[in-house]
């Protein structure tokens, strides 16, 4: 399956964008019109989250989504076989100066994003950045080997390395001990375990929203300086990723504050183009009232076993 996969991904992947842009048209029709996938879901979101929209705009928001939701699959299968020289067209990276100057200070850099634009390019930054910055991207084992494997190859293409979430902690002490300085990507917009919620906030117009920690975690513990990256798409194939700095002292803000800043700036970016966040992602399935079941029903096992 995996070589039957990659085979076909890289066929595709030869073709000009315009053409690409032409399946994922066709695609799109299939998936919204057709399959109608998560549709009831993403029209949900779109509803909760922007209350003060009218139901033209929101269908309008909707439609222009499932378009870059195809668009999004056909650009990473680009990715697979496509030059350095193209893909620094395609997508520029702004404030590598910033960063690269935090690095020459001796320190390591995180960058927050979320399911937001181009993530698959993202993983070009290495063409933007001095040797000597390694850079890398936390990421999530599919379910699927065969496309994992499709997908690490495309993500490590351009010379970023790919970390699995269970690694993330040993791998960058080990970046530590080495003295390399990096940048890593950390995609911190998903939905918690039940035992990973530490921290709820307002997020898109919904009050108790689950977030992730880890990575507010290993940027204190390790004194990673925090940036956010702003993904803007100026035309169809063409993106502009700016870092935008959080801070460079981690140590010294209360707990989940840096949290609460990279979700701000994530729901700043999805406000001014809503249509390139991945509203299929059941982003609000857990509530706090089921929470507070689970936690009650782990307390009353607790005492029992007291007993």
């Amino acid at each position: 399956m995996y070589y039957l996969l990659f085979t076909l991904f890289w066929l595709l992947s030869l073709l000009p964008l315009s053409v690409l842009y032409i399946i994922s048209d066709i695609f799109c029709f299939i998936v919204y019109r057709i399959v109608k996938y998560r549709v009831k879901l993403v029209r949900k979101h779109l509803a909760d989250s922007f209350p003060e929209k009218g139901e033209e705009e929101r269908r309008k928001i909707e439609k222009q989504f499932y378009q870059y939701l195809c668009d999004q699959f056909v650009e990473g299968i680009k990715l697979m076989t496509c030059s350095k020289k193209y893909i620094r067209k395609h997508l520029r990276f702004e404030g590598i100066d910033e960063i690269s100057a935090v690095a020459d200070k001796g320190q390591s850099i995180a960058a927050y994003l979320g399911h937001y634009g181009c993530w698959d390019w993202i993983t070009s930054l290495p063409l933007w950045t001095p040797a000597n910055l390694q850079c890398a991207q936390i990421y999530h084992v599919l379910e699927n080997e065969a496309m994992d494997k499709v997908y690490l190859y495309i993500r490590t293409r351009m010379g970023a390395q790919s970390i699995t979430m269970n690694e993330t902690l040993r791998q960058l002490i080990k970046y530590n001990n080495d003295n390399q300085r990096c940048v890593v990507g950390f995609i911190a917009d998903q939905v918690p375990f039940w035992n990973n919620i530490h921290h709820w906030r307002t997020f898109l117009n919904h009050p108790d929203t689950p977030v992730l920690t880890g990575t507010e975690r290993i940027v204190k513990k390790l004194n990673f300086a925090c940036f956010y990256i702003d993904v803007t798409r100026p035309k169809r194939g063409y993106y502009i990723a700016r870092f935008i700095p959080l801070t460079d002292e981690p140590q010294k803000y209360p707990d989940y504050e840096i949290t609460d800043m990279y979700f701000d700036a994530l729901e700043r970016n999805i406000r001014r183009e809503p249509q390139y966040w991945l509203w299929t992602h059941n982003r609000w399935k857990r509530t706090r009232e089921q929470y507070n079941k689970i936690i009650d029903l782990e307390n009353h096992k607790m005492k029992v076993n007291r007993l």
